[in-house]
């Protein structure tokens, strides 16, 4: 009886912590619904600024001009309410972690919400510029460059997720490394096949192109290296611990 109490009691805070995790992102899209259009605009500057003069982008379905720049509110809204979603998940699985696994998880939280924000970055002040400038450089002569809002936008989300994804990489090392999965020495013996897993992966993530490809995978192979050296101090550092929290610190996050 007493453990059918505790698994609805989990159901019940599991539910509560998803509707607070909802409700932030439901705020922030509220705050940010009146800039929907200026958010758009902000969002499409590295386009326009590499289109030919007298180009322009243009909208090939009736409701895009509404829909697009509010789908682009509603996923920034996520991306921006992140830290409060990662912190409702480390309220409800803190209380069943070790002490010394809590030591490791909230840093790497903090830390993975930063790299996923610093890949949006990258992918935005360096590689659209260099990317919509290639595009646009290429077009064949009496072509006139007008890209769609609507595919615009669903382009930048893709790179903007696999950029935020492959900044990852370092989190990702360094639990496989603390978990005792794989150590630095394998990892560093394998080096040339990450490389070119790399190069791999910067192909699939991205745009069928050189430029977009490169732009990837030399940050991924660079978090890689930063991963195996960080994750060469937690190698080995996971030890049983018996410390688990009392019922009265499990009711705190």
């Amino acid at each position: 009886m007493s453990d059918a109490n505790s698994l609805i009691s989990h159901l019940i805070e599991l539910r509560s912590r998803i509707l607070k995790a909802l409700l932030s992102v439901l705020v922030v899209f509220i705050c940010l619904a009146y800039f929907a259009q200026d958010l758009y605009r902000l969002l499409a500057l590295p386009l326009l600024e590499s289109l030919p003069e007298n180009a322009s982008m243009i909208a090939t379905d009736v409701a895009s001009p509404f829909f697009a720049p509010f789908k682009l509110t509603l996923v920034l809204s996520f991306f921006i309410a992140i830290p409060y979603v990662l912190y409702q998940v480390w309220g409800f699985v803190a209380p069943g972690l070790y002490r010394n696994e809590k030591k490791l998880v909230a840093p790497l939280l903090l830390s993975s919400t930063l790299l996923f924000y610093a890949g949006m970055a990258f992918a935005y002040f360096v590689v659209f510029p260099i990317a919509f400038a290639f595009f646009n450089s290429v077009a064949p002569e009496g072509v006139t460059v007008s890209t769609d809002i609507s595919s615009y936008l669903n382009f930048v989300l893709k790179l903007f997720f696999a950029f935020g994804v492959s900044f990852e990489i370092p989190i990702a090392i360094i639990l496989m490394c603390w978990t005792g999965v794989t150590d630095p020495a394998t990892l560093r013996a394998k080096r040339p096949y990450i490389v070119v897993g790399a190069f791999v992966l910067g192909m699939l993530l991205t745009p069928p192109d050189v430029i977009s490809q490169t732009l990837l995978a030399i940050p991924m192979w660079l978090l890689f290296e930063v991963g195996v050296i960080v994750g060469s101090v937690y190698a080995g550092k996971r030890e049983p611990d018996t410390d688990v929290d009392t019922d009265e610190e499990r009711e705190q996050p």
